[in-house]
């Protein structure tokens, strides 16, 4: 890991860069017009380098503004096109850890839902069945520790998602009755000043041109997860 220009790079080659997306800030610019991290690792690029014109920063996949963790963009063509490939193919491998509210019933499983999103909210709703225009998404969960009783417990859960879709994690443990700590749109009663406690762990993937695999790991930064060992 190395720092430049206060932005936490955890990996870096000839094609990928990868670093630690803060809770709270943009992935991808919106209309906002707030800081995105797409456009401030394009700056820590042409200013580290000295680079004349327009730096390329392919944005291979994203997190919601109020989740943290490890984001991989490509630095390069082939980067973008390899890795995007990989992810069509499935053969990323995505972890997560959260920050639940309870327990739940099984301290492992999966879960298989079908979503739809409603653009106007900004939600998703979830059904036990294809309804029309829903997609799939599945992800596997475990309970890594559990701390307190009663209303005041929490548990760490480590999460696997097996496809990419918007809020999949977050209305999945809604679905579970275990809401992530901060996540008002999904049932979560203990707020976290804007931000969730779902953090991007690590994300796994095949080197562009080696094919060697690498594991990119980030350390969580919201002070709720330093309750658990």
């Amino acid at each position: 890991m190395l720092e430049y220009g206060g932005m936490e790079i955890l990996y870096e080659d000839n094609h990928l860069i990868a670093v630690s997306k803060p809770h709270g800030m943009l992935t991808q610019g919106d209309d906002t017009g707030d800081t995105c991290l797409l456009e401030e690792v394009r700056k820590l690029i042409k200013d580290r380098g000295v680079k004349p014109g327009n730096v390329f920063l392919g944005l291979l996949h994203r997190l919601d503004r109020p989740v943290g963790g490890v984001v991989l963009f490509a630095k390069t063509s082939k980067g973008a096109s390899r890795l995007s490939d990989q992810i069509r193919m499935r053969r990323v491998e995505k972890v997560y850890w959260a920050v639940c509210e309870g327990s739940p019933a099984a301290a492992m499983g999966e879960v298989v839902q079908w979503l739809v999103k409603d653009e106007a909210t900004n939600t998703v709703t979830a059904y036990g069945e294809e309804v029309p225009g829903s997609v799939k998404a599945e992800l596997g969960y475990r309970v890594r520790q559990t701390i307190g009783e009663g209303k005041n417990k929490l548990s760490l859960m480590e999460i696997r998602p097996k496809t990419g879709r918007p809020h999949q994690i977050r209305v999945a443990m809604g679905t579970l009755g275990i809401p992530i700590v901060g996540d008002k749109k999904y049932g979560a009663q203990q707020m976290l000043d804007g931000n969730i406690a779902l953090f991007a762990r690590s994300f796994g993937f095949d080197q562009p041109v080696t094919k060697k695999r690498v594991m990119v790991t980030a350390e969580p930064t919201l002070p709720i997860f330093k309750q658990f060992v």
